[in-house]
């Protein structure tokens, strides 16, 4: 059972640390922020020669090794777009009245170095571990891709909890581009398809002949997706996901109001939720 439950434990506890970190990080004043970004280099350099050093090593330890490093990888994403350095070349709010494909290609612009950020880490990893036995780091990445494409066309799309409140101050105007909505058609795709991958990968990690390293990397990953799924499901659910990171957020209602301003109020007063077309 142990071979099982700490692996749950551990993804669990880094999912919510980590997602912590990061929210308190991006809220504090944009002075910080180049602290941030050169201490998140650090790890990001640190985590590709750890998914390089230990792609070929197919022991628990491994396992656990390649999760962390993918999670670092895409931990200097989030935190790039987050700060404000990765995010795409509109950085205004959507048009008003703007549908179809205009406003696609709106959402597009505003985040486009992000997603071509995203497609750059998923290389960089999978270069590092080229032809290696041990690619769990690589299905952490993607698993993360996968599930915040996912998150974001739903958003899009429109759901009833858009947890507005994990967008810094400087990145409000991503609000304009999100629908509030009781539910979406794409909304039971996505929970479909992340129960069938997670009941595969649980299959994959109590295979009767599943290896240390794939016991612990196949656990490691279901949880990551099943954690993705409940994020799914909150979006729908009139309980704010918010709560589970009080103490991140707190980091926000710490700064003066000049610095949660940033610039021009007629630019950067926030967009309400529902400012993107029904």
């Amino acid at each position: 059972m142990a071979e099982h439950g700490l692996p749950a434990l551990f993804t669990l506890f880094i999912w919510w640390f980590s997602t912590g970190i990061i929210l308190y990080l991006d809220g504090l004043r944009r002075e910080t922020y180049r602290w941030t970004m050169l201490g998140a280099t650090i790890l990001l350099v640190a985590a590709l020669a750890g998914l390089h050093a230990s792609a070929w090593d197919l022991t628990t330890r491994g396992a656990y090794l390649g999760f962390l490093g993918g999670l670092l990888v895409w931990a200097w994403i989030e935190m790039a777009f987050l700060t404000g350095l990765v995010t795409g070349p509109r950085r205004t709010a959507c048009p008003p009245g703007a549908t179809g494909w205009p406003r696609l290609r709106a959402a597009l612009a505003a985040v486009l170095w992000h997603e071509l950020a995203i497609i750059a880490g998923a290389a960089c990893i999978a270069l590092a571990t080229w032809d290696a036995p041990n690619r769990i780091g690589l299905w952490t990445f993607l698993a993360f891709w996968i599930m915040r494409q996912s998150a974001k066309l739903n958003v899009y799309l429109g759901v009833r909890n858009l947890a507005e409140s994990f967008l810094p101050d400087h990145l409000r105007y991503l609000e304009s581009f999100f629908r509030r909505r009781r539910m979406n058609a794409l909304l039971p795709f996505s929970v479909v398809a992340g129960i069938l991958a997670c009941g595969l990968l649980v299959q994959q990690a109590i295979a009767p002949d599943a290896s240390p390293h794939e016991v612990t990397g196949y656990t490691l990953l279901a949880t990551l997706v099943a954690l993705g799924l409940i994020e799914h499901i909150f979006m729908v659910m009139p309980v704010p996901a918010d709560a589970l990171w009080r103490w991140g957020l707190a980091s926000r209602k710490e700064k003066p109001v000049r610095d949660r301003i940033g610039c021009e109020p007629t630019h950067c007063r926030p967009v309400p939720a529902t400012g993107g077309p029904r």
